[in-house]
């Protein structure tokens, strides 16, 4: 199995302002929103539930790059889910009372947000992998 190099300082840094501004903006827009706050909060739900499944998909695409055994069961939820968080933030900003510049924003922070963990999730493991330990 190839030793995978351990990313450079400047890519670590950029990934996680990434997510960062990504995360960050999105929950600054919900905040500042004039929204209910049930729709705030499915609206959250869906960062946190795509940030997962982003990174649970990369994680498993990875074991299986490396020969680590995941089933097909898993591999294909890990799909579905970051594919339902998508379609859910796509119908919710589809119908949502929002100017097309916030439906926007919204979008292009939840995407953002979802590429720049895994990305991070990528550095993570990485890193650890190139310093020999099984953590990632």
């Amino acid at each position: 199995m190839n030793q995978p190099q351990r990313p450079s300082a400047a890519f670590v840094g950029a990934s996680w302002a990434a997510l960062l501004v990504g995360a960050i903006t999105y929950l600054a827009g919900l905040w500042n929103a004039t929204m209910a706050l049930n729709e705030k909060g499915y609206y959250f739900t869906l960062l946190a539930y795509g940030l997962f499944s982003a990174v649970s998909l990369q994680k498993s695409v990875r074991d299986r790059m490396e020969g680590i055994p995941v089933t097909n069961l898993y591999f294909g939820l890990c799909w579905m889910s970051l594919l339902l968080a998508l379609l859910l933030l796509t119908v919710g900003l589809w119908h949502a009372t929002l100017a097309p510049s916030e439906k926007g924003f919204y979008a292009m922070s939840f995407v953002l947000s979802l590429f720049a963990a895994v990305a991070v999730q990528k550095n993570v493991r990485d890193s650890s992998r190139s310093a020999g330990s099984d953590l990632a």
